[in-house]
């Protein structure tokens, strides 16, 4: 299990990225319109540089959502190698067998 500080941090990165999503796409629209002046864009670029680094998706790390475990993701199931195993075995993921040869 991931440090508890850890997951809601990540959290708060998710819910701040959602919501500063509109105001930063704008600025990157202006920053990559070659059409407007250069001053525009240099004060979008500072704009944008203005904002908090968590508001970036970028910063955003996928987690499992049962354990909160960083590595070993699969985004497909939104949770760990070892929880998809464990799940699994228990026959909870539909159409998920264990392989044997």
């Amino acid at each position: 299990m991931a440090k508890i500080s850890s997951i809601q941090k990540n959290k708060r990165r998710i819910g701040m990225a959602k919501n500063q999503r509109p105001a930063r796409d704008a600025l990157k629209l202006t920053i990559s319109n070659k059409e407007l002046p250069l001053e525009d864009r240099i004060r979008a670029t500072i704009k944008l540089a203005m904002k908090p680094r968590n508001a970036s998706l970028t910063r955003v790390r996928n987690r499992c959502e049962i354990s909160g475990r960083p590595h070993g993701f699969y985004r497909k199931f939104k949770i760990s190698r070892i929880a998809l195993r464990e799940l699994g075995n228990q026959g909870m993921i539909p159409g998920l067998t264990k392989s044997s040869w």
